[in-house]
């Protein structure tokens, strides 16, 4: 028998993190003095920006007007994922927030950046010659970051995390607070994507800080139908790419 699904799947990912500011949509810092505001923190102890927490509240607004409440809101447990949440929740009322159950889940975290995430282009660049030609080769989905992960392992992870979402949110409405390349992997499996179609995101798709993607499940038991991508509620900021 086919598994149940949620009845409403909202995706949200991260406001702007300190990070997104820092690199400016690069995959490195551009040099030292770019760096230096969060030079060793680690992933999951990256924090939102002034502008990120902005980014949620404005976000939960237009959330709570279009979905009203939730039964389960989930993150990944990162504080840049944990504080969009809490922003966006801040638009809810206290007998309405009591209602929502919120989760951390290390499945739908963010990839793992590997060696080079505190490098700067030039310093990646000697550090791993060989590196471009090896993503060229493989493709932006399956090549891992040097000791990192590939988007194709995320999606293993991604994988086990809806398994469990199906069998235990049947019929529920749920809101996952995650992060950018996880969400490619999240729309490769629900959408059925071709290996070539998750190489990059689609023009015009890639997701803004607090981008909604919403799916709603198409009939009793029936599969989850992606009903709008990146859909932005804030005006403050800028959609930065990147983790």
């Amino acid at each position: 028998m086919d598994l149940q699904r949620p009845a409403l799947l909202v995706l949200v990912r991260h406001a702007e993190s300190a990070r997104n500011q820092a690199k400016k949509g690069s995959v490195y810092f551009a040099d030292d003095a770019a760096r230096q505001i969060v030079r060793g923190v680690p992933d999951h102890l990256i924090e939102l920006t002034e502008d990120g927490h902005k980014q949620a509240a404005q976000t939960g607004q237009g959330i709570r007007e279009r979905f009203g409440t939730f039964d389960y809101v989930y993150t990944s447990g990162y504080a840049r994922t944990v504080q969009t949440a809490e922003g966006i929740l801040s638009a809810y009322g206290e007998d309405e927030r009591a209602r929502m159950r919120c989760k951390n889940d290390l499945f739908i975290r963010e990839r793992d950046p590997g060696f080079a995430y505190d490098m700067t282009t030039a310093e990646a660049e000697a550090a791993f010659p060989w590196l471009n030609e090896y993503w060229q080769t493989f493709g932006g989905f399956m090549a891992r970051p040097p000791g990192g992960e590939s988007l194709a392992d995320v999606t293993g992870r991604v994988h086990t995390f809806l398994d469990a979402l199906f069998q235990d949110r049947a019929g529920q409405k749920v809101m996952v607070v995650t992060h950018g390349g996880t969400l490619r992997c999240f729309r490769f499996l629900l959408e059925g994507w071709s290996y070539s179609q998750a190489q990059r995101w689609p023009e015009g798709q890639s997701p803004a800080n607090c981008g909604v993607t919403t799916y709603r499940c198409d009939g009793d038991g029936g599969p989850l139908r992606l009903e709008d991508y990146n859909q932005v509620y804030w005006t403050v900021g800028s959609a930065a790419d990147g983790i």
